[in-house]
């Protein structure tokens, strides 16, 4: 297993964003979102870009770690 505390980190980084972007699909398309329109595709437009980042960040420290 080649998880350090530095993916670890990157990898909860990613699955909180992704709960953030399902949330936010659903908010949207469900009616009228609690935070309202513009805050919650504030949130998905931000979300979805930040998931890709930190998979891609965790995939790459897991890479470099494994010797």
């Amino acid at each position: 297993m080649y998880l350090t505390p530095k993916s670890g980190l990157f990898l909860g980084g990613c699955c909180v964003s992704a709960i953030a972007a399902v949330g936010s699909i659903f908010e949207l398309s469900y009616g009228q979102p609690d935070f309202g329109v513009t805050t919650t595709a504030i949130i998905l437009a931000l979300s979805i870009p930040l998931t890709v980042l930190f998979f891609f960040a965790a995939v790459r420290d897991a890479k470099a770690n494994m010797k």
